[in-house]
């Protein structure tokens, strides 16, 4: 086999896997456009690094295949790995930045998903440059991070504590050892 037959496979493959992600950052978006309206106290997260030279890539990507489709009208196997790859760089990329993180009504936006406050089994904070609170989920064993702005810190603590007075967040069912001498309040 050449290369000019192995690379309209291999961009193929690639592009299943690029579907894959594009379809994980639309049910993202779908879940976070029905809960913006429940916002409790929210934020835009970073850009992530690079973000400039994704853009540009998802621009090239655009570029090569309006040349594959149209000027050169070969469409075929490579032509739906680009078309993957456009639409992750183009589009799902920079409209999952736009996801506000933060408290929700039903849940906290962490950096890595949403976290519903049933699925909630324990709260801690990490210090360092901004202080991240870290939530372990009781499902599925996993600790997600949420970086806090400054500004925003007063405010997530407060909720955060009304949420475990209401028994909405239960900490005592999570991880660890319950001795039942402590309120789940201290650890916010």
């Amino acid at each position: 086999m050449t290369l000019a037959e192995i690379l309209p496979w291999f961009l193929f493959v690639l592009g299943i896997g690029f579907l894959v992600a594009n379809i994980r950052v639309g049910l993202e978006l779908l879940g976070w456009l029905r809960r913006r309206a429940t916002t409790l106290v929210v934020w835009l997260p970073p850009k992530p690094p690079f973000y400039g030279l994704s853009l540009a890539l998802g621009v090239m990507l655009g570029l090569l295949l309006f040349v594959t489709l149209a000027v050169a009208r070969r469409p075929g196997l490579s032509a739906f790995g680009e078309l993957m790859m456009f639409v992750y760089y183009g589009y799902a990329l920079p409209l999952s930045t736009r996801i506000g993180r933060g408290l929700y009504e039903d849940g906290i936006w962490a950096d890595s998903g949403f976290v519903p406050y049933t699925h909630i089994g324990g709260i801690t904070w990490k210090e360092g440059e901004n202080p991240t609170l870290v939530v372990v989920s009781r499902q599925q064993h996993r600790a997600r991070s949420l970086e806090v702005p400054g500004h925003r810190l007063g405010e997530v603590r407060r909720l955060l504590r009304e949420k475990i007075a209401s028994h909405t967040i239960e900490t005592d069912l999570g991880p660890g050892l319950h001795l039942g001498e402590r309120d789940g309040r201290d650890s916010v």
